[in-house]
């Protein structure tokens, strides 16, 4: 039995929407000569422009060694959600709901010396995937994988498309694109944590939020997209946060090769 979950495609042109840089108004002093110096911006960003954060952010969240993405959103495939913890060495785990409903569990571990995944669905995943079977092999499918395990191979097609999430190249490479253009926004906070709004609008009414973090590293926090036809919303968290993904008990997995 396979399971075929596809990536969500992302705008392809990702911008910053903003320079931080907050006014400094300069004091009169009392003597010394007058300065032709610019005065020295305040703010985590100083005179960076808004590209040059956008750019920032980018880099900083794909040099992080491990990292939670959350993810919601639509496309002419339908939508998409998932919550998947990952890091360099391989580890990811988390959850996937692909179409309406159906979800999937996905854990793989690091540098497993089978190269294997495990994938386990819930029913409505399992009659979505089968619905097509007659009714008594679509009820023995859900009999031998409900609540049940399946170790196929890392890069089986169907395992891979749904580990492209997993991987933290791939998924920062989606906002490695042209940064000019940005408008600067308001400060804001995203789960409690300080940020910096900058927006992007393209033709046809499509608009990409940023929201850079101002304490501490400059992440990106979440990426909004509205309008066009792929809305949605990316978020990032545990930044450097060790990754849990063991495999389960053997009692509770069953392997693809076994399958008739």
């Amino acid at each position: 039995m396979s399971a075929t979950a596809r990536r969500p495609r992302r705008p392809r042109r990702i911008a910053l929407a903003a320079t931080l840089c907050a006014a400094v108004a300069l004091g009169a002093t009392a003597c010394g000569p007058v300065s032709d110096d610019k005065p020295e911006a305040s703010g985590p960003f100083g005179n960076m422009t808004a590209a040059q954060i956008l750019d920032k952010a980018v880099a900083t969240t794909k040099g992080a060694r491990a990292l939670t993405v959350d993810l919601d959103t639509k496309s002419t495939d339908g939508p998409l959600k998932g919550y998947l913890s990952t890091d360099v060495q391989g580890r990811c785990a988390g959850t996937l709901t692909i179409g309406a409903t159906g979800t999937a569990e996905v854990i793989r571990p690091a540098e497993p010396a089978d190269k294997a995944v495990y994938l386990r669905f819930d029913e409505a995943f399992l009659k979505e995937q089968s619905k097509d079977e007659p009714a008594d092999v679509q009820a023995a499918v859900i009999k031998q994988l409900k609540g049940r395990w399946l170790k196929t191979d890392a890069k089986d097609p169907d395992a891979k498309d749904m580990l492209d999430m997993c991987d933290l190249k791939k998924l920062m490479a989606d906002f490695e694109q042209d940064s000019r253009g940005a408008v600067e926004g308001a400060e804001t906070t995203v789960d409690g944590k300080k940020a910096l709004i900058l927006t992007l609008d393209y033709k046809g009414g499509e608009k990409d939020t940023f929201y850079v973090a101002t304490e501490g590293k400059p992440y990106l926090l979440r990426v909004v997209t509205t309008g066009g036809d792929e809305p949605g919303t990316v978020s990032f968290s545990d930044f450097e946060k060790p990754v849990t993904a063991k495999a389960p008990a053997k009692k509770d997995v069953i392997d693809e090769k076994s399958l008739g």
